[in-house]
């Protein structure tokens, strides 16, 4: 009898695998570009890594929900971000990252789970965890890669979807870098109201929406959003493991019950961290002057990647926000298929093999066709001390030169220089 139970949620994450094959190939001596994984490239926030040296020999178990201060702090922040100005820190908890509380909620949710595709490789695993069959909503190149009031009708028309669900929206999203606006969120509100969906709104990326602009869902349904958010991205603290999810009043009984689950798993988030960040939150004008040269160096490295990429015929959605974009390598298929390669991750093993680039296949992982040429391609791995530093030096008033991220982000440039390359060698294999 086998030990362990039939489950496919319990394989290793896609994107955290490849990240460790990668790494390992570039400790054995291996040059790679490696584009295969989204991990903040900044030092963490000068405020946080203070306050943590200072609270680093706090050792209590701290409130299950978390440091009222943490989440008065939080509470502050969002009115301050998002212009939310009636939170209630009793309707915030804090956890070991916004991923286990994801976990959490869907772990405890009565009814159905909704994912778009496609879509950061957990959400479909952690749903499996918790014994749901997501009802998957395929997106396309056509709308931006973005949740439209139609697609929802169709899927959950066509799904024959009744009772309680939840949907995740990722928003600004990983994998593609799109961003949803005011109008798009309105009308996306009268559909989920009109059909009684909750909406885990996944904003952890917001803070690194390039012309500061997110707009968050619960501004305009806020009866039925929940705000999941963290430091990893925006503050560049992913391994200090501290998230937060903020619940509506409407959904205390969600909250009570992930409170309780919390209290039988993970107990409180970590203690200096909880501190650190309370300390930060008291701080927000430092945390705008981070945000502004971190967002604006991101900016350029995107637009870099995406005008280098579509000089040779790669299709893509220019990202808004985050540390992504999802290319489409649909102009090289008929040499792909020359050499008897017709999967994205074949693909990509070639490109591996004669390019040294790392790109990670959207393929299953990311609920896409196994056919489609489309990537995840993380624009981040540089050594971001440098730049930060170098943007500061200019000064925000001044742009940054044009030069930049061939100087201050040269492992990006390399490894576009040698992708484009190789599209450009293959597009000359098609012609001959």
């Amino acid at each position: 009898m086998a030990l362990v139970k039939s489950n496919q949620g319990h394989s290793p994450a896609a994107n955290l695998m490849f990240n460790e094959k990668i790494r390992q190939m570039i400790q054995e001596g291996h040059t790679i570009y490696h584009f295969g994984f989204g991990q903040a490239p900044f030092p963490v926030i000068e405020t946080a890594l203070d306050s943590l040296k200072e609270n680093a020999g706090q050792n209590a178990y701290l409130p299950v929900q978390g440091l009222p201060e943490l989440r008065q702090g939080i509470c502050n922040f969002h009115a301050r971000y998002d212009s939310l100005e009636n939170l209630d820190p009793n309707n915030v908890i804090a956890g070991p990252g916004s991923k286990e509380l994801i976990y959490l909620l869907l772990n405890i949710f009565n009814g159905t789970v909704l994912l778009l595709a496609p879509s950061w490789p957990t959400y479909q695993p952690q749903a499996a965890l918790a014994g749901k069959k997501p009802v998957i909503i395929p997106t396309s190149f056509d709308n931006n890669w973005q949740l439209t009031p139609e697609l929802l009708e169709q899927a959950l028309e066509s799904n024959h979807v009744t009772g309680n669900k939840i949907l995740i929206l990722n928003n600004p999203d990983n994998p593609t870098g799109t961003s949803y606006g005011d109008a798009q969120l309105v009308a996306l509100s009268k559909a989920f109201r009109k059909n009684n969906v909750i909406v885990l709104s996944d904003e952890i990326y917001a803070r690194l929406h390039y012309t500061q602009s997110h707009v968050t869902l619960a501004k305009h349904y806020p009866e039925g959003t929940i705000i999941s958010s963290g430091l990893s991205k925006w503050a560049s603290a992913g391994g200090w493991r501290i998230g937060y999810h903020i619940y509506p009043p409407e959904l205390s009984s969600l909250l009570a019950a992930v409170k309780g689950e919390a209290s039988h798993t993970y107990s409180c988030a970590p203690a200096p961290m909880q501190f650190a960040v309370a300390k930060m939150f008291s701080d927000l004008v430092s945390c705008d002057e981070y945000i502004r040269h971190t967002t604006r160096i991101m900016e350029a490295v995107s637009s870099f990647c995406c005008r280098e990429l579509r000089s040779v015929g790669v299709k893509m959605v220019t990202p808004k926000a985050g540390y992504y974009v999802f290319p489409d390598f649909e102009v090289i298929r008929p040499a792909l298929t020359l050499r008897g390669l017709t999967t994205c991750q074949e693909m990509c093993d070639t490109l591996l093999k004669e390019a040294s680039v790392a790109l990670m296949a959207s393929g299953p992982a990311y609920l896409r066709p196994l056919k489609e040429l489309t990537t995840r391609l993380c624009y981040v791995n540089f050594e971001g001390k440098g730049a930060l530093a170098n943007s500061r030096e200019l000064g925000l008033d001044e742009p940054l030169p044009e030069t930049f991220v061939q100087e201050f982000c040269t492992p990006v440039y390399d490894g576009i220089m040698a992708l484009k390359n190789w599209v450009l060698q293959l597009k000359d294999e098609q012609k001959s």
